[in-house]
């Protein structure tokens, strides 16, 4: 599998190999060989031993599969998650370290991360005393969701300690999936209340972390590695439409998600976002329907959200409206949808792993 590089442009769902850089190991410590699994997927072990290396999106999604297949670890995702942090976003890890308080650091790593990371999105949401830092995929049919969502929360926690020290807390873990069978593995590592079933993914903790100076940030680093981020960003400037699919998705979990204020975020008039996405060959309308989509089809393959609750989350009025948009989407309703979804999951599944479409 040929390495790429973290100085060559990546194309629309990559991944850093630094966030997934655990997975032999751990492959190892559950009795498996990594070198044969690896080569199911066409990679190679020595891809692991640079974190700079990146890899499709797709192609990590298939490979933690095959690895929760073969090994039938539940929370395979999880674990890969729990050996990563800052350091694991390389040049963007760096730069949130050097962030004068904890605030700043997690705004560069929402403002950042998909430069290491493409086909999800971090969000910070704040309400009134509490702050959910959080990760969710965009990417349609992207296969091992719930692990990479889990893996993310992990991260999330590790990167709050990285920031506040051992004395930080997280007052609950939200995941946008139902219980799994055995939720010990979360409970021991987070020592938090977890919430299923919840509207994001997200580790909450208190906001009077935000103030908080990150211990041994340098200012002069800071300003000579927000230039090299900078100049990393206008390398890898995903078009245009990718921008607004990624910003879009985070104000759609967060009802945020009108025509001014992602306008707003660009820092151009909602005319020229129109005009922009028309010369692109699609608009504002047809991108918002595409990324409700995208979560409700989430919403119902993953969790027990009411039909009432996921249309309230999506900003329509009541269940009728919401399948009634559904329907004009997928051509079926949502309780059709889920129950397919159920049936499929009934299905033994073998170890193969077929292509997904990212």
């Amino acid at each position: 599998m040929t390495h790429s590089r973290e100085n060559r442009r990546p194309e629309e769902g990559i991944v850093r190999i630094g966030t997934v850089a655990a997975i032999p190991k751990i492959l190892n410590q559950l009795g498996y060989d990594p070198i044969p699994l690896l080569a199911e997927v066409g990679l190679e072990p020595s891809l692991f031993d640079d974190p700079d290396n990146v890899i499709p999106y797709a192609l990590r999604s298939r490979l933690i599969q095959l690895c929760v297949n073969k090994t039938q670890c539940q929370h395979f995702g999880f674990l890969i998650g729990q050996h990563a942090g800052l350091s694991s976003f390389g040049l963007v890890g760096f730069l949130v370290q050097q962030a004068p308080n904890v605030a700043t650091a997690l705004q560069s790593m929402v403002r950042y991360a998909h430069l290491h990371v493409r086909g999800g999105v971090v969000y910070m949401e704040e309400a009134d005393d509490t702050v959910l830092l959080g990760y969710s995929i965009y990417q349609p049919n992207v296969q091992a969701r719930e692990h990479i969502e889990d893996g993310a929360l992990a991260i999330a926690f590790n990167i709050m300690h990285g920031l506040c020290g051992p004395q930080w807390r997280a007052l609950e873990v939200h995941f946008a999936h139902r219980r799994p069978a055995d939720i010990r593995p979360f409970q021991q590592f987070f020592k938090a209340p977890l919430i299923f079933d919840a509207e994001r993914n997200g580790v909450l903790f208190s906001s009077k972390w935000l103030p908080q100076s990150v211990p041994g940030a340098e200012p002069e680093l800071r300003r000579l590695l927000q230039k090299y981020v900078d100049d990393l960003e206008i390398h890898y400037s995903d078009d245009f439409v990718e921008q607004v699919r990624r910003v879009l998705h985070s104000a759609l979990l967060t009802q945020q998600a009108t025509a001014d204020r992602i306008a707003a975020l660009f820092s151009i008039h909602p005319r020229t976002l129109n005009r922009r996405l028309k010369a692109c060959g699609t608009n504002f309308h047809e991108l918002t329907d595409q990324g409700r989509f995208e979560i409700a089809r989430q919403w119902l393959e993953s969790s027990a959200m009411e039909l009432s609750q996921i249309a309230a989350a999506l900003g329509y009025a009541d269940a009728s409206a919401f399948t009634r948009a559904f329907r004009r989407w997928s051509g079926t309703t949502p309780s059709l949808w889920r129950e397919r979804c159920q049936l499929a999951d009934a299905k033994p599944k073998g170890l193969a792993v077929e292509n997904d479409r990212v």
